[in-house]
């Protein structure tokens, strides 16, 4: 009995060592398997995941106008210190007589046109009478050949009873000064009111013996209507030109005050039918580069109408294949304009533009008017020749003069 009484204690002793072992044994498991558990875990925050981080929304906080990325493209780059032909400028403006860009010692402006092999530059904004003569006198005498200047009308006399009259005589008398040609701003048809209020359309009965004198007399007519299609849009978050439009808030065309882009571009697209034998220039590629489908049924259908992209670089840059095949096909309707200030570095961008390969630069001004890059045209020789001077020659070239108009009537 005593045997078994003590055997039967050490087996309960045997069965109590099992259960501390065994209890040991499933702690020591589940601590295993949460360390296990725990490295893996801390594995995977270091892999590198898929997913977007949950905070990344609200860290988005640099603002736009700080981020000025610097591309990692490796892309050959081509310089060009001067035009592969020597260039006319149809749309400038320096030292003209509206003060649009800074004046500039005329001595400098023709260094930096030596620089660049740029030959003749047309000052757009030339106004009238007195001030015309400033600008004459400044740069288009003391400089012959190097200049040409361009009158306007006076907006002002619209309600006159004899504005037609006087507007024809102001012309003749500009032309007689030196003036070789008549730009008009975008304020016709936008902006331009008489005293009923009523705004002054492009293809206003009034103006049309303006239009043909200057047919008469050999001079073209630039004129500017409306301006890139974003600023017809609202200026929110879709408006590419978002940026430009809070920058410069008097370009925003958007609203019930503004006649459409479509219905101004219609009113000139008329003016110009009512006279073929008046050569226009429908500035910044007719105004509206972004749709080339449109300015090349323009050209199509009105053979007296020419184009010239000044300030519009950034627009034509960016659709490469298009445009080069739109200048190509209007190799003889287009013509070389900046309408920038003057500078050495902004006429090179621009003929790397044209002559180049390049891909994906900066546009001159960038990212003035929308962020995005241009691609180089690489246009042939021939094509190069024609539109830095050989068209605008020919445009020039119709000149007649005042002496003549008078002596054939």
């Amino acid at each position: 009995m005593a045997i078994k009484k003590s055997m039967s204690l050490v087996s309960l002793g045997l069965t109590k060592t099992r259960g501390w072992l065994c209890l040991f044994v499933l702690c020591a498991s589940a601590w295993s398997a949460a360390q296990t558990a725990s490295k893996r875990q801390e594995k995977s925050q270091d892999q590198i995941g898929y997913k977007s981080a949950a905070d990344a929304e609200q860290k988005k906080t640099l603002l736009l106008k700080d981020f000025q990325p610097v591309p990692m493209l490796h892309a050959p780059v081509h310089n060009v210190d001067r035009a592969k032909y020597y260039v006319i400028d149809v749309h400038n403006h320096v030292n003209d007589a509206l003060g649009i860009d800074e004046h500039m010692p005329p001595q400098r402006v023709i260094e930096i046109m030596n620089n660049t092999n740029v030959k003749t530059v047309v000052i757009l904004t030339g106004m009238w009478g007195d001030k015309l003569q400033l600008v004459i006198d400044e740069m288009v005498k003391p400089y012959p050949g190097r200049f040409m200047v361009f009158a306007q009308i006076d907006w002002s006399k619209i309600d006159d009873p004899n504005f037609t009259q006087e507007m024809v005589a102001q012309l003749d008398d500009a032309v007689a000064r030196g003036a070789r040609g008549l730009k008009q701003l975008k304020d016709l048809g936008l902006t331009d009111r008489d005293k009923s209020g009523k705004l002054v359309a492009i293809d206003d009965p009034r103006i049309d013996p303006i239009w043909e004198e200057c047919g008469r007399l050999g001079i073209p007519v630039s004129i500017h209507s409306t301006d890139p299609e974003a600023f017809f849009h609202p200026v929110d978050n879709t408006n590419e030109r978002y940026e430009e439009l809070i920058e410069h808030p008097d370009w925003s065309f958007y609203g019930t005050q503004f006649p459409s882009k479509e219905s101004i571009l219609a009113a000139r697209d008329h003016m110009f039918a009512k006279h073929p034998h008046t050569t226009f220039v429908a500035l910044h590629m007719a105004n509206w580069p972004e749709n080339l489908d449109y300015v090349s049924h323009l050209l199509d259908t009105l053979p007296n109408v020419m184009v010239e992209f000044g300030a519009r670089e950034a627009e034509l840059g960016r659709q490469p294949r298009r445009a080069r095949e739109f200048f190509l096909k209007y190799q003889d309707r287009i013509m070389f304009g900046t309408d920038n200030g003057m500078d050495e570095a902004m006429y090179r961008n621009h003929f790397r533009w044209l002559e180049t390969a390049d891909e994906y630069f900066d546009y001159w001004g960038y990212p003035g008017q929308g962020r995005w890059k241009i691609y180089g045209m690489d246009l042939p020789d021939a094509v190069l020749e024609k539109i830095y001077h050989k068209n605008a020659e020919r445009i020039f070239g119709q000149f007649r003069g005042v002496a003549n108009v008078k002596s054939s009537n």
